[in-house]
């Protein structure tokens, strides 16, 4: 089919197709979903157990090893790690690669008929396991709540008032507030009371238990109606508490003439928040799927303007972090590197081709984009960070097939070919060259298509953005391009039509000397003529740049994700393990005026202990709780400063703050482990373990290019353990339980029921006064109610002393098996695959006794993931590549000549690198792989032409340098539009170092094109100056 005449012939329908691309598009803008990053599905679950009393050794053995076994038979699974601590098991379970999302779901059933089936092996006193598979609310609208002069409780009203009010906002799926301190109701009653009255706590809290109770009382009939009956007497109050009778006989009392019933705080909250070093809330805001959060931005702002009037004075919301605002200047950012795109590309178009043809192909680069929005909004692909760069990088390349056929008609036109026999023939010669060429510019982005890791989800889109536009530019190009140059690149005498309408009239000047006339071209052909000359030197010459750019490529500085441009940054604080969180707090606070008098480029800081924020990015993971640990976020205004604060603090503060563990790094893009470089080690015994993590310690910081080194065992804790004779409890006629209660009574309390305080329902907590918990030297004379003998017995009469041992605070395993991870952060100017080299051969060198292992964890596991999943699913699209190749040549020796310039394009890339500063990751690898398809496609379309024009009859060596003098202007327009359409991409901090790998790939490219790729032909086809027209390939 002659698609050209077609198009001329049938305008209209062409004319639609540009309607549509450009309504559409707008249409699209306005309307499509728009996110920060991409969407990716967190395939990881958690199951949480407690067992309350346990150790952190009792726990793994009686609870986490349970739960291992029973979820090891699942085919699904790529790891299980634990976490085994007092009281606590936590159980991570990650799903395969291979698995999408739409499979999870199923998987986590699963799963949890795996844990429910091992119920019933958990130890006696152990709670049922929870499963907690839903992470995909990102509560990108963060607030912080202060309130001066309320109390906490009063600003948690104030917040979950606000939740009630934004839970009903069009558009949000979940409200979440945290860093509220719990209340809790408090009956301290001193022992010397409890032992003269000889009233037992199991009397007091069966007393509350039953006054609480809810209690059925029937009901009657009373005429035509039934009236319920509810006797009075529970409890609502804490006066109603106070008059509750306890006791028996003469030891009858009033509990309020005891005991001292008050509200206070729980001793040991879950986390503290702090704004600016005063006490807040969070408030994150998430929206509901498939929604544009640009508007339900916009929503939560009107609701928060009329809630103003309902806030007490002194009541402020700070905020955090404002996805919307950030997709919001990222969309009007892209609309504003897609002008600057167009402009560059139209003005270096129209200064090399004309204004015409510089219109013309513009103006297809703009119905690509529209189109390609268009196609984006139709398939559910959103706008976000990736697919917006990916239409930035595609901007260059969307031109090419473009140029290719205007430039055909402009040579045509000035040979005096008539407008429609130069439309047909430019695009029926190129068409399926160019559509192959094309195919191969997808594939070259295929593999991160393809990859079913985390990184290949987040990065999708890149591939579809990709695939939509370059498909959709050959169609324009062979369409609409036609038409366009049809109307606007002629005069009116070209117009004409050939005579039988088939294209076979004469309208070509057989005289006309050739369209390549001019100083440029005579040079270039000279520059190819001698090239041709020298074919051999030429080609060895650039063989041998590229075995010293592949040297000097492995000494380029890598990286996995780099920084985001985020203005924001993260200092993680642990203290001692075993500190109580007000301690942490303390320290934290500590940390945090040291900032504040350091660093006053810091706008604000969000201090979060306990546990770190609420999940308001998507790459962000809180940590696990913990009241060791803190975090400060610190806000500027523009996110240059930070590296400058990073350093500086990473580097002091460590000597200031010896006795905390302290780090500070920026936002990153991706996932982002646990520490930057990591050496795990496996094995059966704590102490061997330890050693291990002792030695390895000792190498990375002797090595010095790493700081905050640890391991996540940390300290053990100190555990104080009442020496029980358990003969002389017998003769008490006491038990372990009555021990136990005792304690809990002088120490924590004991909850023995719970008080309705609005909608909320507060523990009532039975305790011992302050007085009596104070000092751990009390123990041994606290009394113990002998539920034996009814009376209370001094715990010294039944215990040996108090004894404070060491234990475990924290187990890890990881498939099974007990690992310690050693961890460090690179050291100011290094990059973490510097800093873990530097380590690597002593550490591999460490002596390991048997039945022991050691893994690479951290960065260079995350990377190495990463790659070996793009890597393994690049045979497909190369195989792809080669198999188009061959289909377009029919022959071996053309694609051979074609392909052997590939690996040639790391020059650029070394040099373009090298010279920027950026470091190579793999973000840069995708630019280097697509490398392939940009150069492969320029490739293509040379030597063809070559073959065209040696089957035509010219002389080999002529049509050798005709050829390529030919593919001048559409090969170095090609390369430098895209070169030229990424310089907006320079600026962006996830895709600034693949745009260079383009940039300087591509640029060396044509050279490779233009000069290689002749000699190579030459060499293959054996051509020689001296050939005649009868010489043929």
């Amino acid at each position: 089919m002659d698609i050209a005449r077609y198009s001329i012939r049938h305008p209209v329908n062409v004319w639609l197709l540009v309607l549509v691309c450009l309504v559409g598009g707008l249409f699209a803008y306005f309307n499509i979903e728009r996110l920060e990053d991409p969407e990716f599905t967190i395939k990881e679950a958690i199951v949480t157990t407690i067992y309350p009393g346990a150790s952190a050794e009792e726990v793994e053995t009686e609870v986490s090893d349970v739960l291992e076994g029973a979820v090891q038979q699942m085919a699904q699974l790529k790891e299980v790690r634990t976490q085994s601590m007092a009281g606590y098991s936590e159980m991570r379970i990650e799903i395969r690669d291979s698995f999408r999302s739409e499979d999870i779901p199923q998987i986590w059933d699963e799963l949890r008929r795996k844990i429910n089936d091992a119920q019933g092996q958990l130890p006696p006193g152990a709670q049922p396991s929870t499963v907690n598979d839903d992470f995909s609310d990102v509560y990108g609208i963060y607030y912080a709540l202060t309130g001066d002069g309320l109390t906490r409780s009063e600003l948690n009203e104030v917040a979950k008032d606000l939740r009630r009010g934004l839970i009903t906002v069009d558009g949000v799926g979940q409200v979440e507030i945290a860093g509220a301190v719990d209340e809790q109701f408090v009956i301290s009653i001193p022992q010397a009371r409890l032992a003269a009255l000889r009233i037992a706590p199991e009397e007091i809290a069966g007393a509350i238990g039953d006054a609480d109770r809810e209690l059925y009382a029937g009901g009657l009939r009373s005429g035509d109606l039934f009236l319920r009956v509810s006797p009075t007497g529970a409890y609502d109050s804490i006066e109603a508490i106070r008059q509750l009778p306890v006791g028996r006989g003469e030891s009858r009392v009033v509990l309020g003439d005891i005991a001292t019933v008050s509200r206070e705080p729980v001793e040991r909250p879950n986390q503290l928040i702090r704004w600016d070093g005063r006490e807040a809330i969070t408030i994150g805001i998430a929206g509901l799927p498939s929604v544009n959060i640009v508007d339900v931005g916009a929503n939560v702002d009107r609701a928060l303007k009329q809630f103003e009037g309902r806030i007490p004075l002194g009541v402020e919301l700070h905020p955090i972090y404002q996805q919307p605002q950030v997709v919001d200047e990222a969309v009007s950012g892209f609309a504003l590197n897609v002008g600057e795109s167009l402009a560059i590309v139209i003005a270096v178009l129209c200064l090399v081709m004309g204004w015409r043809a510089g219109v013309i192909i513009g103006a297809i680069l703009l119905l690509t984009v529209g189109g390609t929005l268009l196609a984006m909004y139709m398939l559910g692909l959103e706008l976000e960070r990736v697919s917006l760069a990916a239409l930035i990088i595609a901007m260059g390349m969307l031109v090419d097939n473009a140029v290719v056929i205007c430039d055909g008609m402009q040579v045509r036109l000035r040979q005096g070919m008539s407008a429609l026999r130069a439309a047909s023939e430019s695009v029926r010669l190129t068409q399926w060259s160019l559509l192959g060429a094309t195919i191969i510019g997808i594939l070259a982005f295929a593999g991160i298509g393809l990859s079913q890791d985390t990184t290949g989800e987040f990065m999708f889109s890149l591939f579809m953005v990709i695939l939509i536009s370059l498909l959709l530019s050959w169609v324009l190009a062979v369409s609409v391009v036609p038409l366009f140059g049809y109307r606007w690149l002629v005069t009116g005498d070209q117009r004409r039509e050939d005579g039988d309408g088939d294209g076979d009239g004469e309208d070509r000047d057989g005289g006309a000397e050739s369209p390549y006339q001019g100083r440029i071209y005579d040079r270039f052909r000279g520059i190819v003529g001698r090239s041709l000359a020298h074919r051999g030197l030429t080609v060895g010459a650039a063989a041998l740049l590229t075995v010293l750019c592949v040297v000097g490529f492995g000494f380029l500085p890598q990286s996995f994700f780099p920084p985001s441009s985020t203005p924001m940054a993260f200092i993680d604080v642990e203290t001692r393990q075993g500190s109580d969180i007000r301690a942490t707090s303390d320290a934290l606070a500590r940390v945090e005026d040291y900032v504040r008098e350091t660093f006053p480029e810091i706008q604000h800081r969000v201090s979060f202990v306990g546990q770190g924020a609420s999940r308001f990015m998507l790459t962000y993971a809180p940590e696990t709780p913990e009241p060791s640990y803190g975090q400060i976020i610190v806000l500027v205004e523009e996110a240059d400063v930070l590296e400058d604060i990073l350093d500086r603090f990473n580097t002091e503060a460590p000597e200031r703050f010896p006795d905390l563990q302290l780090h500070g790094e920026r936002v990153v893009f991706g996932s982002n482990p646990e520490a930057r470089v990591e050496a795990r080690f496996s094995g059966p015994s704590y102490e061997e373990l330890r050693r291990l993590s002792a030695q390895a310690q000792r190498i990375m910081k002797a090595d010095g290019g790493l700081v905050n080194v640890r391991d996540d065992w940390r300290q053990r804790e100190i555990v104080l353990r009442p020496q029980l004779d358990l003969r002389r409890m017998a003769d008490a006629g006491m038990s372990r339980q009555d021990v136990a209660q005792a304690l809990a009574m002088a120490t924590a309390g004991v909850q023995v029921s719970v008080l309705r305080d609005g909608d909320e329902q507060r523990p009532l907590m039975l305790r011992a006064p302050d007085a009596e918990r104070a000092d751990a030297d009390e123990l041994p004379r606290r009394l113990v109610w002998s539920s034996g003998a009814q009376r209370y017995v001094p715990l010294a009469q039944v215990a040996d002393g108090v004894e404070a041992v060491q234990q475990e605070a924290l187990i890890h395993r990881r498939d099974r098996e007990r690992t310690i991870a050693v961890r460090g952060e690179p050291a100011v100017g290094l990059q973490a695959n510097e800093a873990h080299r530097r380590i690597k051969e002593e550490i591999e060198a460490m002596q390991l006794p048997p039945g022991y292992s050691m893994q690479w964890g951290g960065e260079y596991e995350e990377s190495g993931d990463a790659q070996s999943a793009l890597m393994s699913t690049l045979a497909l699209p190369y195989l792809g590549m080669l198999l188009v190749t061959v289909l377009l040549f029919a022959r071996v020796r053309q694609p051979v000549v074609i392909w052997l310039v590939v690996p040639m394009a790391i020059c650029g890339v070394t040099i373009g690198l090298a010279v920027s500063g950026q470091p190579f990751g793999f973000v840069a690898l995708l630019g280097l792989l697509s490398l392939t398809g940009l150069l492969l496609k320029n490739a293509i379309v040379l030597v063809e032409e070559i073959d065209r024009q040696i089957d035509e009859g010219v002389p080999r060596h002529t049509a050798v340098v005709e050829a390529t003098t030919s593919r001048l202007v559409p090969v170095t327009m090609a390369a430098g539009t895209t070169v030229l359409g990424m310089v907006p991409l320079l600026f962006d901090a996830l895709f600034a170092s693949m745009a260079v790998t383009i940039m300087g790939g591509l640029a060396f490219a044509t050279v490779l094109t233009l000069v290689v790729v002749p000699c190579l032909y030459a060499l293959f086809f054996r051509v020689h100056g001296d050939e005649t027209a009868e010489a043929r390939a």
